[in-house]
C-alpha cells in the first residue's frame, strides 16, 4: 500500500484466515511454470490491503523457501503477519493450468502440508479488534483444518461483534462429490452474514438448481448477503430483506482468471467497510442502492485482475477530493508494475 492510502485507511480491522501457497502458473512455452503467491485466502487479504484496508492474515507459513517467499510478499503488501504461526511443514502447491479463454484450472499437492495443521491454540489468536472475519476456500473443508477454522468463526458470529464472510472456493477434485461438497459448505454458510460464491461453485454443489433457489437456501441457514459472481455477466446479490439485484459485468481483455474471484471479494468487503457496512446490524438493513455500487465495485476488481498474469489485483490510489462512499472507477485503481 502506498503510504497516502494507509493514511486514509479506515478504522475497522479485517482478519483473513485460512491457506497460503505456491501458484505455479503455466506460461506460453509447454512445461515453463512460474512460482507466484497464491491460496484464495492469501490473495484476498493482500487485494483488501491494496485497496487500503487494514489487514491481518492468519495462514501457517513454512520455513522454507516458498514459505519465505509468501510472507516476504504478504509483508511488503503492508497484510499484518503478527497472527500467522510459523509451520514446520512444507508449503502447498498448486499447479495451474490455463485453458484457450484464460480459464485457471488446478493440481493441487498439500499431503502433510503447513495450511491444514491448525491447532486450538493457534486459531485462538485472532486479532481482538477484528471487524470482519473472512474465511474460506480448501482449508475450511480440509480436515483438520476446518474444524478449527469453523470454530473461529462460530464463536465470533455467537458474540456478534464481527462481520463473518465466507467463500468456499469449491474444488471439485478435493472435494470428491457434490454431496460431501454441500455438508462442508452449508455448516460454514450457516456460521456467515456473507457468502460470496461463484456460478461454477453452485451449479457443481447443486446440479439442475436456480440460483435463486440456492441462495434463498443460504439466506435460510443464517446469511444476510449472497453473492453469486457469474464471469463475463457479473454478478447476482440476495439479501434477506432487501431483495435481489443484478449487476452487468465489464468488457476486458483476459489474460487469465487466477485470482478473480478472491480479487471480487476483496472489492466487496472493501466497498462494504467504505460505506460503513460491517457490523451484522448494519449489513442486515443495508440498502439496495448501497449494495448495488458495492457489487458494482467488486465486478471492476475483479475485472482489471483478469487482465494481469495470475493473482494480482489493483491498488487503491488517493482519492482525496471525493467521500470514501464514492463508487470506484479505472482510474481510482492501477498496477504497480
Amino acid at each position: 500500500m502506498t503510504e497516502a492510502v494507509q493514511a486514509a485507511a479506515p478504522l475497522p480491522a479485517v482478519t483473513v484466515i485460512g491457506e497460503a501457497l505456491i501458484d505455479l502458473v503455466q506460461l506460453d512455452a509447454p512445461g515453463d511454470y512460474r512460482a507466484q503467491p497464491g491460496g484464495s485466502p492469501f490473495n484476498v487479504a493482500v487485494g483488501l490491503a491494496r485497496l487500503g484496508h487494514r489487514t491481518a492474515l492468519m495462514a501457517r507459513l513454512a520455513d522454507n523457501t516458498f514459505g519465505r517467499m509468501l510472507r516476504t510478499h504478504a509483508a511488503a503488501e503492508g497484510v499484518d503477519l503478527a497472527y500467522a504461526p510459523a509451520a514446520a511443514e512444507p508449503t502447498t502447491l498448486a499447479v495451474v493450468s490455463m485453458d484457450a479463454e484464460g480459464r485457471a484450472s488446478y493440481d493441487f499437492y498439500l499431503d502433510g502440508t503447513a495450511d491444514w495443521q491448525w491447532t486450538e491454540t493457534e486459531t485462538a489468536l485472532v486479532p481482538r479488534d477484528t471487524a470482519v472475519l473472512h474465511f474460506g476456500s480448501v482449508a475450511s473443508w480440509t480436515s483438520p483444518a476446518d474444524g478449527h477454522i469453523h470454530s473461529v468463526a462460530q464463536r465470533l458470529r455467537a458474540e456478534g461483534t464481527a462481520l463473518i464472510s465466507y467463500d468456499p472456493n469449491v474444488r471439485p477434485a478435493l472435494l470428491g462429490d457434490p454431496e460431501r461438497g454441500r455438508r462442508a459448505v452449508e455448516r460454514s454458510v450457516g456460521t456467515a452474514h456473507l457468502v460470496k460464491a461463484s456460478r461454477e461453485d453452485v451449479e457443481w454443489l447443486y446440479p439442475g438448481t436456480p440460483i435463486e433457489q440456492i441462495a434463498a437456501r443460504w439466506l435460510d441457514l443464517g446469511a444476510l448477503l449472497v453473492v453469486i459472481t457469474d464471469g463475463p455477466d457479473g454478478a447476482h446479490a440476495f439479501h434477506a430483506s432487501a431483495g435481489s439485484l443484478s449487476r452487468p459485468g465489464r468488457k476486458v481483455s483476459v489474460v487469465d482468471t487466477v485470482g478473480a474471484g478472491d480479487a471480487f471479494t476483496a472489492g466487496l468487503l472493501g466497498a462494504l467497510l467504505r460505506h460503513g457496512l460491517d457490523t451484522p446490524q448494519a449489513l442486515a438493513t443495508a440498502d439496495p442502492d448501497v449494495l448495488a455500487t458495492a457489487v458494482d465495485d467488486a465486478i471492476l476488481v475483479s475485472a482489471l485482475t483478469c487482465e494481469r498474469l495470475g493473482a494480482d489485483p489493483p491498488t487503491a490510489l488517493p482519492r482525496l477530493h471525493l467521500p470514501a462512499q464514492a463508487p470506484l472507477t479505472a482510474t481510482d485503481l492501477a498496477f504497480a508494475r
